[in-house]
């Protein structure tokens, strides 16, 4: 079975600055992985780089037994699901949460003259409901709430059941009962065995919703440590991935640490 993902010696640099250096990855179709790392680790350059939204400077990259620099990118994209930033802030904030998330059919990011079957539409509902979203599926993007328009966004990323699900900071700006139920609802999709491979980037350990199997943690555009989440999670390598003292803290499959004084 080929891997989802797939980067060899990948580098990618901008003038003097190396945003990843000589990084290799691969990951399978049955795995869930995390990325943790500081703010500049190099996290989201690699999430657009499986995005197909930025290539290596050098080294290989495989996405979707495809490679980057080969293959037309706008075939490509619509089988990966990207929730980042980017996106949201790409989204009209006129349009309803419901336009927002059925656009994504078509790969755009505003509704204009396309039409969309009723079929488009009632999945496009369907998410926002899994989502609890649902209610708020005539009400203009840029007017929900940061929850709302976190869990609007995950839904615009399934809408076209992507092989592979790219989830950037998903918790970011949300206060404690958001995230919350944010982790929860993103445990249950990583839980099924229909979910599409699903990476998502932080770094909060208690962002790591239970479910993931696998962890890369970054630093300085390099690799710490990489594999199985229960081995790799570790307060040692957690200590080099942020550069200070940390113990790790586990119950019943989520994450937190602290400070060694």
């Amino acid at each position: 079975m080929s891997p989802v993902l797939s980067l060899d010696g990948v580098t990618v640099r901008r003038g003097r600055k190396l945003l990843l250096n000589n990084l290799s990855l691969t990951v399978g179709e049955d795995e869930r992985w995390i990325i943790i790392g500081p703010n500049g680790a190099g996290k989201t350059t690699l999430l657009q780089i499986a995005a197909a939204r930025l290539f290596p400077t050098t080294g290989r990259a495989q996405v979707l037994d495809e490679t980057l620099g080969r293959v037309d990118v706008f075939e490509l994209r619509p089988r990966i699901g990207l929730c980042s930033n980017a996106v949201a802030n790409s989204l009209p904030g006129h349009e309803t949460a419901l336009n927002a998330v059925v656009t994504a059919a078509y790969g755009v990011t505003g509704r204009w003259r396309e039409q969309y079957e009723q079929l488009d539409e009632r999945r496009a509902f369907e998410l926002l409901n899994t989502w609890g979203v649902g209610t708020v599926f005539d009400r203009p993007f840029g007017q929900l709430s940061e929850g709302e328009r976190k869990r609007v966004q995950i839904a615009r990323a399934l809408m076209t059941d992507p092989e592979l699900l790219l989830l950037d900071e998903p918790g970011a700006g949300l206060d404690l009962a958001g995230r919350e139920s944010l982790v929860a609802r993103t445990s249950q999709l990583v839980s099924s065995p229909e979910a599409p491979t699903t990476i998502l980037v932080t770094h909060h350990l208690e962002e790591i919703p239970p479910g993931f199997t696998h962890v890369l943690m970054l630093r300085d555009g390099e690799t710490v440590a990489s594999g199985p989440i229960g081995e790799t999670l570790t307060g040692e390598n957690l200590s080099t991935t942020f550069d200070m003292p940390l113990r790790l803290v586990e119950r019943e499959g989520r994450y937190s640490a602290f400070m060694v004084r």
